[in-house]
């Protein structure tokens, strides 16, 4: 009840703003004008070609950086030397801002699609590999003392206590980390592109079609809570104990 009401509240100021035109129109157009040009883009192929690939590049960068970026936090928070040797170089690189990889990563692959899934990539990797390595090492010892006792390896224990214990936390990560995915899109997109979500708002901005880019903005946001609340709905069903 109560995040319904922020929204409508937001509406609300919304449209006060812009049906009395105490905003300039050509700044915040109306929640009508908006939903009718939403209806009109949505109507056409060309807009649903935009939502595909931004889709792809969010998935492809998403899907790499959990690849890679899960063993590896997975092995920084099981070993010691992991940690010494994983740690260091990652927290000093999540604090650069992913937009300043943008002239290195059109040396290294240039202006097609690898750029821009890299650049995806490099915003969720980092964060990622830091947070596995986090909830890695929360995993209850008694746990893992109790697997040796019962004669289980390293490994062994890794295998069956371990990756287990992490899952449901590892599900929220994940949220989180494609929260962030999404939010990169737009950067990703402005190298040298002519697709995509972040393509047509930066279009709609050049020729002042303020509508466009709110309904840009709105489906973005839509995609990013339709991909929230399955992961809600995974972690619900595959750990409904957590």
């Amino acid at each position: 009840m109560t995040a319904s009401f922020s929204f409508v509240l937001l509406l609300g100021i919304w449209a006060a703003l812009s049906y009395t035109e105490a905003v300039d129109p050509i700044f915040l157009p109306t929640p009508g004008e908006v939903v009718v040009e939403m209806v009109r883009l949505l109507g056409t192929s060309e807009y649903w070609n935009h939502i595909g690939i931004s889709v792809f590049r969010v998935s492809a960068g998403f899907l790499l950086a959990c690849i890679i970026g899960i063993p590896l936090g997975i092995f920084a928070g099981t070993f010691k030397y992991g940690e010494a040797f994983v740690e260091p170089p990652m927290e000093f690189i999540r604090y650069m801002p992913a937009v300043a990889f943008i002239p290195l990563i059109m040396v290294w692959a240039g202006i097609g699609e690898w750029a821009k899934i890299l650049l995806i990539f490099i915003g969720c990797f980092f964060q990622l590999a830091l947070m596995v390595a986090d909830i890695t090492r929360r995993v209850s010892h008694d746990l893992l003392q109790a697997s040796f006792t019962l004669g289980a390896g390293r490994w062994k224990a890794i295998e069956t206590v371990l990756i287990p214990a992490i899952q449901p936390q590892l599900m929220n990560t994940l949220r989180l980390i494609l929260g962030w995915a999404w939010t990169y899109l737009v950067v990703a997109e402005l190298v040298a592109v002519n697709s995509g979500l972040g393509y047509a708002i930066m279009k709609a901005q050049r020729f002042l079609n303020t509508d466009q880019i709110f309904v840009g903005i709105i489906v973005i946001g839509l995609l990013g809570l339709i991909s929230d609340r399955i992961f809600a709905f995974l972690n619900r069903r595959l750990f409904p104990w957590a």
